[in-house]
């Protein structure tokens, strides 16, 4: 059972930035999706990036398309999102998740592994 522990979230104003962190107990195949989820109050779970560990297939909901941006750190089992441009409408709880076999599964939201959460609060 693949461990995902989340860091990184709290509180920055409107156009402000923010790094998440997710850090995987393994790394199995290079293929694999991962990526970040998020959710807002009363609202539906949303994509918002995938990448694979070998960082050749990255993909990111339209939403944040332009203003974040997803990477590994394969030798520290890592995943990031870069967070620039943040509006209020980016506050929610961002979720880490990972194990997807390709990126259509990873964004229909069926990876096997999911971290606890780290909550973005952006000010206007």
């Amino acid at each position: 059972q693949v461990q995902l522990v989340e860091s990184g979230g709290g509180l920055v104003q409107a156009g402000g930035s923010l790094t998440l962190s997710c850090a995987a107990s393994e790394r199995s195949d290079s293929r694999y999706i991962m990526g970040w989820f998020r959710q807002a109050p009363r609202k539906e779970r949303e994509f918002v990036a995938g990448i694979n560990w070998s960082g050749d297939n990255s993909y990111y909901s339209d939403s944040v398309k332009g203003r974040f941006t997803i990477s590994t750190d394969n030798a520290k089992n890592t995943v990031y999102l870069h967070m620039n441009g943040l509006k209020p409408e980016d506050t929610a709880l961002y979720y880490c998740a990972g194990g997807a076999p390709t990126m259509y599964y990873f964004y229909k939201g069926q990876s096997p592994y999911w971290g606890q959460g780290t909550q973005v609060t952006v000010s206007s």
